[in-house]
């Protein structure tokens, strides 16, 4: 059983979401292409060896990929290598990429497919919450530099993203509570009733085989599909999406990247509900909920208090920064985003407190 989203991009495709998807791959690659290179993360290397079975078998050439851990694959060098190996393969633009794994092997297949030959097709299979509900879906692909996080990069939709739930029941427990963070982003900029869920049971909010977190799934997948079909170069609407992202990329680029993206997001939303308080846009009780709906799914709400200068030097290097000036998504209330520009530099220091007093 499956649900099917439809995203209104620069071109329009669907993302299953449901389990035993596995055959979901083969229409969305279609039958123009020939050639299928699988970009797959290390510990899916028998994933991988499954889907180049199904390929071949239905007369494809496949060839995969394996890209390093995390946040180290999104590198010039990786992209690099894959570039190689499309060239030395003919891969031709009626040709596609398969990103199998998390949100960084999706972000370098997609970046892959949107560089080559000045941009081919890519279908993702998302194999995390946090890829599933936030990377794969939308059209943003990037890699880091020494400087910062995705500050190279293209937007590039996919042809398909196949959202196979079987694939979270082997997800490190850590890995799933980091993709929750993103979950209730959605939930805190536009849609309720994913708040409302988690609130009813953090448990099985966090069971892969629930029916709870199906319907997480499905509910932030529609809220990225709206805003990305309203909005896909966040130009205005899109940005709303980076709720908690701007302090959490600079937590990330502190902690060179040790921290999973979930968990820094966590921080920077309590951190953005903080400032919004401080700046008089947001009641103190939403600023509680932040803290009790991610505190009880067991995500981190502080950061150490000792490393102001090099956050606040990594959020001015933020792609959200424009001329100069910081911006923060931030919430009036619930499901309702907003921006705040160039906040007081003492309003800064006095949310890093609040969000480092217990570190």
């Amino acid at each position: 059983m499956s649900d099917r989203i439809r995203v209104r991009a620069e071109r329009e495709y669907d993302v299953v979401v449901g389990t035993g998807l596995a055959e979901e791959l083969v229409p969305m690659v279609g039958e123009s292409a020939r050639r299928v290179l699988v970009l797959h993360a290390r510990p899916l290397a028998a994933q991988s060896a499954r889907a180049l079975e199904l390929l071949r078998g239905q007369g494809y050439e496949a060839i995969a990929v394996e890209l390093p851990d995390a946040e180290s694959a999104k590198t010039a060098q990786v992209l690099a290598h894959c570039w190689g190996v499309l060239g030395q393969a003919a891969f031709g633009r009626q040709d596609v990429v398969v990103g199998l794994g998390g949100g960084a092997t999706t972000d370098v297949a997609g970046f892959v497919a949107a560089t080559w030959l000045r941009g081919v097709r890519v279908v993702q299979m998302p194999t995390t919450l946090l890829g599933m509900v936030d990377a794969a879906v939308g059209g943003k692909t990037g890699i880091n530099t020494a400087e910062g996080k995705n500050l190279v990069g293209a937007f590039h939709s996919p042809s398909g993203v196949i959202c196979d739930l079987d694939m979270l029941t082997t997800l490190p427990r850590a890995d799933l509570t980091a993709g929750l963070a993103e979950v209730v982003k959605c939930g805190l900029i536009a849609d309720p009733e994913i708040l409302e869920i988690v609130a009813a049971d953090p448990v099985a909010a966090a069971d892969p085989r629930s029916g709870a977190l199906t319907e997480l799934v499905r509910r932030a997948v529609q809220v990225k599909a709206d805003v990305v079909s309203a909005d896909l170069k966040e130009s205005h609407l899109r940005e709303i999406l980076n709720y908690g992202h701007t302090f959490g990329h600079a937590i990330e680029h502190s902690e060179q990247y040790h921290w999973r993206h979930g968990e820094a997001v966590s921080v920077g939303m309590v951190y953005a509900a903080e400032l919004a308080r401080l700046a008089g846009r947001l009641d103190p009780e939403i600023v509680d909920l932040h803290r009790e709906l991610l505190g009880r799914l067991g995500l981190p709400l502080h950061y150490a208090g000792d490393r102001w200068p090099r956050l606040y030097e990594a959020m001015r290097r933020d792609k959200k920064t424009r001329g100069d000036v910081l911006r923060f998504v931030v919430l009036d209330g619930i499901a309702q985003p907003s921006r705040l520009e160039g906040p007081d530099a003492a309003l800064l220091v006095e949310a890093y407190a609040a969000v480092s007093a217990h570190a």
